[in-house]
């Protein structure tokens, strides 16, 4: 933990929540390679820089390794995470397609531009755990993610069902895992903050117009009314989703 410096209390809470969720749920075994999805965002940044802390905590050994997949609206704006990368001796692959371009085009006539291009990057990104003999394959979906995907899937879909911590894929050979699924966004806005990430901005045209946003502006909406709603929302749902989670691990 030293080589990280003193952590304030924004930091610290990434590093402990991440952990616990860790633990409960059985995500990490000796000898894990994890590919961690990072698209440069704040919450997949926080989530690297976290999972770093992490490997030098847990009792066994671990390897990590960036996945960015460039969706093709801007093809340098990942150079940032690239040079942060080389800079904590990360080794990484980034990889510039046409998913996004692709997404708002003639050939995409029956989906939503936002789940052309993510099942294409979610596809590419199991390739690439494939190709490189990934165990586990990390996203940096938070707890907001889980709140606002258990609505849309109340509200769109007609059940109940938010994001699991993990899931297994391919009889098991990949485990897909969330480690910042039960820590506030805002709270990993002031970690990013205070570890002075250089988070990258999303070019996607719908990166504000998406359902998801959406629903997400209706709930922040919402909040705004009463912070005690929001803070029982999510402490219920979490729970919900952690107990779960733990009876499935």
């Amino acid at each position: 933990m030293k080589r990280w410096g003193k952590l304030n209390y924004a930091q610290k809470t990434c590093v402990a929540r991440a952990g616990m969720l860790m633990q409960q749920t059985h995500m990490l075994s000796p000898g894990a390679r994890i590919g961690v999805a990072v698209s440069g965002g704040v919450d997949s940044f926080v989530m690297i820089q976290t999972l770093l802390i992490r490997k030098s905590i847990v009792p066994f050994p671990i390897e990590l390794m960036v996945f960015h997949i460039n969706p093709g609206f801007d093809s340098t704006n990942h150079v940032p995470v690239a040079d942060w990368c080389q800079d904590n001796g990360l080794a990484a692959h980034f990889e510039v397609t046409n998913f996004g371009p692709r997404a708002f085009s003639e050939e995409n006539r029956e989906k939503s531009a936002c789940f052309f291009c993510s099942m294409h990057r979610r596809r590419r990104l199991f390739e690439l755990c494939r190709n490189y003999n990934v165990t586990h394959l990390a996203l940096g979906h938070t707890k907001d993610d889980l709140v606002t995907t258990f609505f849309m899937n109340m509200m769109q879909g007609g059940k109940v069902d938010g994001l699991h911590s993990r899931d297994e894929y391919f009889g098991g050979e990949l485990m897909l895992i969330r480690p910042m699924l039960l820590i506030e966004k805002d709270m990993i806005r002031r970690a990013a903050k205070a570890w002075r990430l250089p988070i990258v901005t999303n070019p996607c045209p719908a990166s504000e117009n998406s359902r998801r946003s959406q629903i997400g502006g209706w709930l922040s909406e919402l909040w705004s009314h009463s912070p005690e709603i929001k803070r029982n929302v999510h402490n219920a749902i979490g729970k919900w989703q952690l107990d779960l989670d733990k009876s499935l691990s």
